[in-house]
């Protein structure tokens, strides 16, 4: 199909996309690698009057070491997030999971900040920056506003971000030393959505899980962590058998669609079967 008329400019500066969009109100959506807003534009699921192309702007690309945390711009890309050496020496779950996304042509030139404003809740990266506790960094009319992860998904498709607001950058805190991860997930073809995924990392200590944070795809209208599979790994034994049965509650609190790809019955046991995976594997058992 093709996409209803609309205006677009390409600002030379992030001040200059923020005046735009508040020039354009509730009618102007921002574009960037533009993998997630150009089907719903075709399919004319989305109709803006506006486009505002920051694709241009490289002040919001890059990889920075922050000291305890990694600041990423929202324009990188998820090629970048896989292949940067910061972030596989200090976050490799987010380049673990990253490497999952789609196809080779759709990781060069979807953006994380383009994934995560999309708020997609079958989309990999929101769960990942959920378990990671990552915060997101907003810029409108008012100055800069920092948002947690999660706080930052409100519902299917829609995130807290105001319509005068860009997503400029996402901070990671660093995993350090006794911190393993493990990004799993099932779909049904190599380029589809996740049916369910599981971002975990956990931090080890003498044989035992001090820690351990369980991000989900799919399994309600926004990414969720798995707090009940949360506390019963915590303290327990880093040990398969222990991990399992902690992971027998990663579906609890939790609200799966169903659809084509699986009932909501279905991805409960995806999730438990999923996070008892990457528990042990991050844990290294």
């Amino acid at each position: 199909m093709i996409p209803a008329k609309f205006d677009y400019v390409r600002p030379g500066s992030v001040d200059e996309a923020i005046r735009a969009l508040a020039d354009g109100g509730d009618d102007a959506k921002v574009i960037a690698g533009g993998q997630s807003l150009m089907p719903l534009l075709r399919l004319r699921l989305a109709y803006p009057d506006l486009l505002v192309d920051v694709g241009g702007l490289d002040e919001l690309r890059g990889v920075t070491d922050a000291g305890d945390a990694l600041l990423i711009g929202a324009r990188t890309t998820h090629y970048q997030l896989v292949h940067d050496p910061l972030v596989a020496e200090h976050c490799g779950l987010l380049a673990q999971a990253a490497s999952t996304v789609a196809d080779p042509a759709i990781r060069h030139r979807g953006t994380l900040g383009g994934a995560l404003v999309h708020a997609d809740a079958a989309g990999d990266l929101p769960a990942v920056t959920l378990a990671l506790e990552a915060t997101l960094i907003a810029r409108g009319p008012g100055g800069e506003r920092k948002i947690s992860a999660a706080d930052f998904f409100v519902d299917y498709l829609t995130s807290s971000l105001e319509p005068d607001e860009i997503l400029t950058g996402i901070r990671i805190p660093k995993l350090g030393a006794g911190w393993g991860f493990r990004y799993e997930k099932f779909h049904r073809t190599a380029q589809s959505w996740a049916t369910v995924g599981v971002a975990a990392p956990v931090r080890r200590s003498n044989g035992s899980v001090a820690e351990a944070r369980i991000g989900l795809t799919n399994m309600g209208p926004t990414p969720v962590r798995a707090a009940a599979a949360e506390s019963a790994a915590a303290g327990g034994e880093a040990s398969r058998d222990s991990l399992r049965t902690a992971a027998a509650h990663a579906d609890e609190g939790t609200n799966p669609p169903g659809d084509l790809h699986g009932a909501p019955d279905y991805r409960r046991h995806l999730a438990r079967v999923l996070t008892g995976r990457a528990l042990a594997a991050a844990a290294g058992v």
